[in-house]
């Protein structure tokens, strides 16, 4: 580095620190001295979160390109109860490919000492142990990159880089006939269609819904059409049975859904470009020239192939009459919000189910711990759940009753609709007629789905690896209530007067994107909204002054920003262009003496923040 390069701004990066110890190291404690000489990228995620899941995958290309200088540290940070067991951890590693050590950090300690407010967030330590950058959520793996070829110049020549082999160290498969299913559906013939998740497959069970009848997929992870033994998926989840002998399948990490035809087994591609949907992209048009993101379930209703899109918060559909796809409700945005379908607000729907009447679809809202549905009009309302940050196991009236993240939905013949309620390993059950929610059955392990078969309903029992078949019971099973919210302590703010800092530093040889107007956004709300005299709204600065109201104590914070920043060559006349948005949740407790300035990093560092261990007490980071 030249001296008119300026100084790049460095703190002393804490130590690791987690209750639930390393996970891909075969058994090896780490520190930070450790991996002195190693450039570390830390990954803050959470396994329900799927924004993090598209960090994963984005990590997979620097991983391996610079497998001899960089090392991946995921440190596990729960937002559910669930989340914080740490056999879940270790199924959630084995179930997205995570293919670098992983630090289980149950209690938040290293979250809290890197003042991490937000799932995912990359922080970029150099080789002599300092912070050098900060990111949060996806889409910035570009901006690393090029950073991390700085500081391999840099070290090289400063002879403070130690290339080799990394601290990973690759689990032993476990031979079980399937090896996290997702999804289920039956078959007109009796047997049972599966998405064997984490093999990359799809798997035809006969009607005891154990043994294997064929495979469709070669079970390496790709996007390829053609026959079953060549076709190729990626963690594909949702499916739901067409009407001309097909299947239509939400194949998430591929950004796309596939057909498959069920008398040949061959495999094509029915909608997405196995891109993921960003900002700016189109939302509607030709299905196989309209990106998605992590389609999670399907549901044929009133002739359209609905897809929980929960990359994006959203509900689409795609056509088959016309092979188009577009938004049918949602915004983007990431909460709990009912009305039409143009305003409602989702966070990350991952079931879908028809009602017999197909008056309704049902949707299991995991973020929201939710259960919601759908009219014919296209109106959005909610059943079971009350946002973001409760959750837990709790019976009775509906107004009052509470899930845990679940991921599937089914609907059962009597109108009333069977929820998997994932995290508290539970099958529940929700009567509209009656408003009541109930327990139908536990002790199963991360349910994810569930299909009727003649009396019984077969439940996908994703942690255990297998289908389960239960007789529908009679009476509801008696369990003791439980409510939580989400684990992260509030932030003390001070009432009346609070800046709101959102720092957006371009990364190293891009500018901010001003051609066509303002490269910057800001969304601002609370919960409740009396929380906010002043400041809500939408803005194209990424400061701001809010206004709190000393009468409500405590609340949530919704922020929402985005930056557009391109390559600066001024030779190119059509340079790189990326867009870097993160949601962010924070909730607050008004106090006497409480901070009088809320920074929320975006990407790069907080020029008023002296070092990372000394941040603001943490805020926590609602998944964007």
């Amino acid at each position: 580095m030249n001296d008119s390069t300026p100084r790049r701004v460095r703190v002393r990066a804490p130590e690791l620190v987690g209750k639930g110890g390393w996970l891909n190291t075969g058994d090896h404690q780490y520190t930070l001295a450790d991996l002195r000489g190693r450039i570390v990228v830390l990954d803050f995620w959470t396994f329900c979160c799927v924004n993090c899941l598209h960090v994963l995958d984005e990590l997979r290309e620097l991983e391996e390109k610079h497998s001899d200088t960089v090392v991946v540290i995921g440190v596990h940070s729960p937002k559910f109860v669930h989340e914080a067991e740490h056999a879940a951890v270790v199924d959630a590693v084995e179930r997205y490919g995570v293919a670098h050590p992983v630090l289980d950090d149950p209690e938040l300690v290293t979250w809290k000492q890197y003042a991490v407010r937000a799932w995912p967030t990359l922080v970029v330590i150099d080789p002599e142990g300092y912070v050098v950058a900060q990111h949060a959520g996806e889409g910035h793996v570009h901006a690393i990159e090029r950073l991390v070829a700085e500081l391999e110049a840099e070290h090289a020549a400063k002879g403070t880089l130690r290339r080799g082999d990394g601290p990973y160290v690759a689990p032993e498969p476990e031979p079980t006939v399937l090896r996290f299913p997702g999804k289920a559906i039956a078959l007109p013939g009796g047997t049972f269609l599966v998405s064997d998740t984490t093999r990359h497959q799809l798997v035809e069970l006969a009607a005891d819904g154990e043994s294997v009848l064929r495979r469709i997929g070669s079970g390496a992870r790709g996007l390829a059409d053609g026959p079953a033994a060549h076709a190729a998926f990626s963690e594909p989840q949702g499916l739901a049975l067409l009407g001309d002998g097909a299947v239509i399948v939400a194949d998430t990490v591929n950004h796309a859904l596939r057909r498959v035809d069920l008398a040949t087994g061959d495999v094509t591609t029915a909608a997405g470009t196995g891109r993921q949907w960003m900002q700016g992209d189109p939302a509607s048009g030709p299905a196989r020239e309209v990106s998605l993101s992590s389609p999670w379930d399907v549901a044929v209703w009133q002739g359209l192939v609905w897809i929980a899109m929960a990359g994006v918060h959203q509900l689409w559909a795609l056509d088959p009459a016309d092979g188009t796809v577009r938004v049918t409700a949602g915004t983007t945005n990431e909460g709990l919000v009912d009305g039409p379908g143009a305003e409602a607000w989702f966070a990350q729907p991952s079931g879908l189910a028809v009602s017999p009447d197909g008056e309704r679809l049902w949707v299991a809202d995991s973020e929201t711990s939710a259960l919601r549905w759908v009219d014919r009009e296209g109106a959005v309302h909610t059943a079971v759940g009350t946002g973001l940050f409760d959750f837990g196991h709790r019976d009775g009236a509906a107004g009052q009753a509470l899930l845990q993240h679940p991921l599937g939905v089914t609907a059962l013949p009597d109108g009333s609709v069977a929820v998997a309620d994932t995290y508290n390993h539970a099958l529940r059950r929700y009567d509209p007629a009656t408003g009541e929610v109930t327990t139908l059955a536990t002790d199963l392990r991360e349910p994810s789905g569930a299909v009727l078969s003649g009396a019984d309903i077969v439940v996908v029992e994703s942690a255990r690896h297998r289908l389960t078949r239960l007789r529908l019971p009679e009476e509801a099973v008696r369990v003791e209530s439980v409510a939580h919210r989400t684990r992260r302590a509030a932030t003390e703010v001070a009432p009346g007067t609070l800046r709101l800092d959102v720092i957006f530093q371009a990364p190293a040889g891009q500018k901010l994107d001003t051609r066509y107007g303002p490269s910057t956004r800001l969304l601002v709300s609370s919960t409740p909204p009396g929380l906010l005299r002043a400041g809500e709204g939408a803005g194209t600065g990424l400061a701001r002054v809010l206004e709190l109201d000393p009468a409500v104590t405590e609340g949530v914070l919704h922020v929402s920003a985005m930056a557009a920043s391109c390559d600066d060559d001024p030779a190119n006349p059509f340079p790189a262009c990326h867009v870097h948005q993160q949601d962010w949740g924070v909730p607050v407790r008004l106090a006497e003496g409480g901070a009088d300035r809320l920074p929320l990093v975006l990407a790069g560092m907080d020029p008023e923040q002296d070092d990372a261990s000394g941040a603001a007490p943490d805020a926590g980071g609602q998944t964007p």
